[in-house]
């Protein structure tokens, strides 16, 4: 390989996000958050023409629920790929999504003091 050769190497993918989402525009965040969860229908036909992106998408959610960014992880996409991929694979019913469990509350200190307290003028 001579030194022009060289300038001229290809580094990084070949195939355009454009192309791997059909010219698909990005939906917005609050439509496929980072936390959002995804998981396939159970009617998610097999036997139909997918993009190998899409068909990897499938693949990984047939396990369970997967959140969008452990899915980007997976298929080294980026992030609004990834949406723009669910989007599409949510309009044609093969995925679920569903917001993640919120955190649970902080419990209220004095009154966890107070049944403690409690507890121990009970067995104590």
């Amino acid at each position: 390989m001579t030194t022009e050769d060289a300038d001229f190497e290809l580094r990084g993918e070949l195939v355009r996000p454009y192309v791997i989402t059909n010219g698909r525009e990005l939906p917005s965040e609050r439509e496929f958050s980072v936390t959002t969860l995804v998981t396939v229908t159970d009617e998610a036909p097999n036997s139909r023409v997918l993009s190998p992106e899409s068909r990897s998408i499938l693949d990984l959610c047939s396990g369970g629920y997967l959140s969008v960014v452990e899915i980007a992880g997976h298929t080294g996409l980026p992030l609004g790929i990834v949406r723009a991929l669910l989007a599409e694979l949510a309009e044609n019913k093969l995925i679920w999504t569903r917001a993640p469990v919120p955190s649970a509350e902080s419990a209220d200190k004095q009154l966890l003091k107070e049944v403690l307290h409690g507890l121990r003028r009970r067995f104590a």
